[in-house]
Formats: structure tokens, sequence, C-alpha cells
């Protein structure tokens, strides 16, 4: 799966891994307005990925230029950037190890999908919090925009829509209750007509 540039901005993400995953229910960091959230993992050698993200990247600081640029008309080179390598910024976390990572959110709830679709509909299947968690695998629309708000200046990153392409271990622990439990197999539709 490789990344694509749907436009100058927008990006359909190749396989990354999700981490703090806020995806069904906004939340509020430090007193701030709920958003839907999550970390995308990159690993460092998926370089086309980097690449794809890096030249979005640079398309939304030209587009940006105007909120971004100094009195002297420039763009500084010190404006915050959303792609972050994992081992100098969260040197604690494994799940980070030899990866970048971005931190998109939005004010609005992204769609959460799988990879098929409802054959009579035509149209996606939508998934729900025990489908989608962080420590799964996706391909996530992103959207790359410049801001410059009290002084601070940068490309933030936008979070489109969510498709879940892989399971994987979850993150922060915490077990199913199938793996914590033993369980008899019942024929749903008998129990129910007795």
């Amino acid at each position: 799966m490789k990344a694509i540039i749907k436009n100058e901005t927008k990006v359909i993400t190749g396989k990354v891994r999700l981490s703090y995953a806020n995806i069904f229910e906004p939340k509020s960091i430090n007193g701030s307005d709920p958003k839907y959230s999550v970390s995308l993992i990159i690993p460092k050698s998926d370089k086309q990925q980097i690449e794809t993200i890096e030249e979005a990247i640079n398309n939304a600081i030209l587009a940006g230029e105007s909120k971004l640029a100094g009195k002297n008309g420039k763009v500084p080179s010190n404006i915050k950037l959303p792609l972050r390598d994992g081992d100098e910024d969260r040197p604690d976390d494994e799940n980070y190890a030899n990866s970048y990572f971005l931190n998109a959110n939005s004010t609005k709830a992204p769609a959460v999908v799988g990879l098929e679709k409802d054959r009579s509909t035509g149209k996606a299947i939508h998934l729900g919090e025990d489908d989608v968690y962080s420590g799964c695998y996706a391909r996530v629309s992103i959207n790359f925009y410049a801001f410059n708000t009290n002084g601070n200046k940068g490309i933030a990153c936008g979070l489109g829509n969510i498709q879940k392409v892989e399971d994987g271990e979850r993150f922060g622990g915490g077990a199913s209750a199938e793996e914590d439990f033993d369980f008899e197999e019942v024929d749903v539709e008998e129990d129910f007509l007795t």
C-alpha cells in the first residue's frame, strides 16, 4: 500500500499504525475544544510514504506562505512541522522506535471503515471501537495546512477518514473478554427460541 497525494496537500497514507486513537469520541486536551485525534506511526523504512508526506507538507508551506512569512516576507526555517521523529520525541515509547509519526485531529468525526463494501448498497462498512483501536493498522486521509496562532507558526495535520487494513497488538495492554475468560459455545438461535 503506497501513500498517494490526492491534491497538493491531501494525502491518503499507506499502511500506518494507530496510536492514541480518540476517533469515536472527541476529547479535550488541556482545556481545548474537544477534537477527534490519532497519532499515525510510520516506519522510517517506508521511504515512499515519508517522501509523499514531506511533499504534501512542502506544498502546504507554499500554499500558506502568507500566513507563515515573517516581516521580511520569507517563511522562517523554524516553523513547527507535523512529521516528527519517534526516536527523538518519544524515546521511552518502544512503539515509536525507528519510526516517524504525525498527530492528526479534527472537530468533525472521521468515517471509520473496513476493507469491504456492503454488496447490496455498495457503501463502505463502518467499524466500531472494538474493531479500530490503538495498535491496529490503517490507511488514513490527512490534510496539511498552515497555521499562525499567537505567534506559533507551522503546518498542522487535519484528520479525514480512516480505513482499517489489519489487526495489531493493542497498545496500553488490556485484553479482550475472549482472552480473559473461558466460554462455552452456544447456538444463539437455539438458545433464543427455548
